[in-house]
């Protein structure tokens, strides 16, 4: 089976972090082909199993964005092309599974379908996340096969908060901010979808290696691997 990895960008060790993913999926029985280009992952889908998006890839210049990013959008800046966007949505079409991780949500901001496929985007300006720091307990929630049997456990890992969710999105995991004036909040940190005739996973969490070393956390991958790919 053939799985698709997009990997890279900015503020990320992606390398790392996309290895632990490998090593997975590699587990899971699953050839993974990673990539660095958009335009090159989204057109090596046709016969792919699952797309798995570990990377930092958006216009760094649309509304809200930082000016510490924007001096980065003429070298780094991404946005896929038209028969780029068309071969994600062949590969929904064919039953083919999407698995996003932690910084999915930034991407690809100019591209509205991506954050309907996955369920939620980054909003500059309302999202945020403390600096990564003290371990913070997440909690399983919502009947799912991704959590069912699952206790709560703890990670050091950013908690993305306040993203412009999708209508009808059920959090499987959710955890509270460690620091800063939004501390009693529970935030969404992981759901399940079916969405253009495949199923989505999006997983906040997985900002580095030690993220992937937590048994829970790798179960839920597994799990959700499997979900998204029918098994």
């Amino acid at each position: 089976m053939r799985a698709v990895v997009l990997s890279g960008g900015l503020t990320h060790d992606f390398p790392a972090t996309t290895a632990c993913l490998v090593d997975l999926l590699s587990g899971q029985g699953f050839s993974a082909e990673v990539h660095t280009g958009v335009d090159a992952v989204l057109h090596a889908l046709p016969g792919a199993a699952l797309l798995v998006v570990n990377a930092l890839r958006w216009t760094m210049n649309g509304p809200g964005t930082p000016d510490r990013y924007r001096r980065f959008a003429e070298a780094e800046g991404a946005s896929p092309s038209a028969s780029a966007r068309a071969g994600l949505a062949a590969h929904l079409e064919a039953g083919g599974g999407v698995l996003g991780l932690h910084t999915a949500s930034i991407c690809f901001d100019d591209w509205p379908e991506w954050g309907r496929t996955l369920g939620g985007a980054w909003a500059w300006g309302r999202s945020h996340h403390p600096p990564i720091g003290p371990a913070v307990e997440v909690r399983p929630s919502g009947g799912h096969e991704l959590v069912d049997g699952l206790d709560p456990f703890t990670v050091v890992d950013e908690v993305y908060g306040d993203l412009d969710l999708a209508p009808g999105i059920v959090p499987l995991l959710t955890a509270r901010q460690p620091m800063g004036p939004d501390t009693d909040t529970e935030h969404p940190l992981l759901w399940a979808r079916e969405h253009g005739g495949g199923r989505v996973v999006y997983d906040a969490l997985g900002h580095h290696p030690p993220s992937y070393e937590v048994p829970e956390h790798r179960e839920i991958l597994r799990r959700a691997v499997r979900w998204t790919t029918h098994g």
